[in-house]
C-alpha cells in the first residue's frame, strides 16, 4: 500500500468526516465507550470548519486516489495543537497515523512555535504509545464530563458575554495560569458570541471560549470556574474536561449530577509551564 500525504483542501471535508465519525466510532465499540460523534454530521462539520480554517492547517493521507486518513494543527496561539487524528478502520495500522504525525511534526519544526501538544484518549494504547515514540510526555489525564446543566448561581460571581474589551484581561489571565496565550481564540469567541468571562469584586476572574467544536476556560479559582460551568446550558459531546489532579473541582462535578464519558491524557514536546490556577482544556489543549 503506496501512501502519500498532502495539505488538506476544501472538497476533502466530506470523506475526511466520515472516516474521522467511523475511525472513532469503531475504536469506542472496541473498548465499549459511547461515540465521541454521534453522526457523520458531528463529525465532518468541525472537519471542514477546519480545513477552512486559514490557521489551522490540515493534512489527508490518501492511496490509490482515496483519503485514507487524517490530522490537524491548530496555529492560533502560541502552542501549536495536533488533533483529531483519524485513519479509516480498513487502513488502519500500516503506519498511516505515523505518517500524518511526521507531517506535521516537520509542520512545527519549521514554525518556530516553542511547543506542541495535544489531548489523546487514554483507552487508545496504541496512540498512547505511538506519541511517546515521538518524544511526547503525558503531562495530565482529564475526566470527560457529560451530563444536565447543572444551572445553579455562584453568589458574588458575575457572568456574562465577553466583548472585544476585554480580550487583553483575558490573554493576561492565560498567560498568568499557562506561561502563554489564547488570543485567537478568545478573539474569535468573542467575534462569534460564544465567549463569557466571569467577574468577581469588579475584575474579570475568568473567561471560556467556544469556537466550533473546540473550545477552553481558564479562572484564577475553583470557584470562578464553577460559575462558568453552571452557566453553560449545553455540555456537548463527549462534554468538558476536567483535571483530574483538581479534586475538588472533579468531586464538584461528580456531586452535581455529571459523570465521566472517558478518560483523556495531555501529551506534549516543547515549552510547558504547570499551570497555576484553574483550566478546563480543549480536544487541543
Amino acid at each position: 500500500m503506496t501512501v502519500t500525504v498532502r495539505e488538506a483542501v476544501h472538497d476533502d471535508w466530506v470523506e475526511a468526516g466520515r472516516i474521522c465519525y467511523e475511525a472513532f466510532a469503531t475504536l469506542a465499540d472496541e473498548h465499549g465507550f459511547p461515540h465521541d460523534f454521534p453522526t457523520v454530521a458531528a463529525a465532518s462539520d468541525p472537519i471542514r470548519w477546519m480545513i477552512d480554517h486559514p490557521r489551522i492547517f490540515g493534512l489527508v493521507a490518501e492511496s490509490d486516489g482515496r483519503i485514507v486518513g487524517s490530522n490537524f494543527m491548530d496555529e492560533r496561539g502560541t502552542i501549536s495543537a495536533i488533533g483529531p487524528i483519524s485513519i479509516d478502520p480498513t487502513a488502519q495500522d500500516r503506519g498511516i497515523g505515523r505518517l500524518l504525525m511526521d507531517a506535521a511534526f516537520e509542520r512545527w519544526r519549521h514554525s518556530g512555535a516553542p511547543g506542541l501538544r495535544l489531548v489523546q484518549i487514554a483507552y487508545h494504547n496504541r496512540s498512547l504509545s505511538l506519541y511517546t515514540k515521538l518524544g511526547m510526555d503525558v503531562r495530565e489525564t482529564f475526566a470527560a464530563m457529560y451530563g444536565p446543566p447543572i444551572g445553579e448561581e455562584m453568589p458574588g460571581y458575575l457572568v456574562r458575554p465577553a466583548t472585544p474589551a476585554d480580550a487583553a484581561a483575558c490573554d493576561a489571565l492565560c498567560y498568568r495560569v499557562h506561561g502563554h496565550t489564547r488570543g485567537g481564540e478568545v478573539r474569535e469567541a468573542i467575534e462569534s458570541g460564544d465567549g463569557r468571562v466571569v467577574e468577581h469584586l469588579g475584575r474579570i476572574t475568568g473567561y471560556t471560549t467556544k469556537v466550533n467544536y473546540f473550545f477552553h476556560s481558564v479562572a484564577e479559582s475553583n470557584d470562578a470556574m464553577r460559575a462558568l460551568i453552571c452557566e453553560s446550558r449545553d455540555y456537548g459531546t463527549p462534554g468538558f474536561l476536567v483535571p483530574l489532579s483538581n479534586h475538588d473541582l472533579f468531586r464538584w462535578c461528580l456531586a452535581h449530577g455529571l459523570r465521566i464519558f472517558f478518560l483523556t491524557n495531555l501529551m506534549t514536546i516543547g515549552l510547558y509551564q504547570e499551570p497555576e490556577g484553574t483550566y478546563l482544556p480543549s480536544v487541543g489543549y
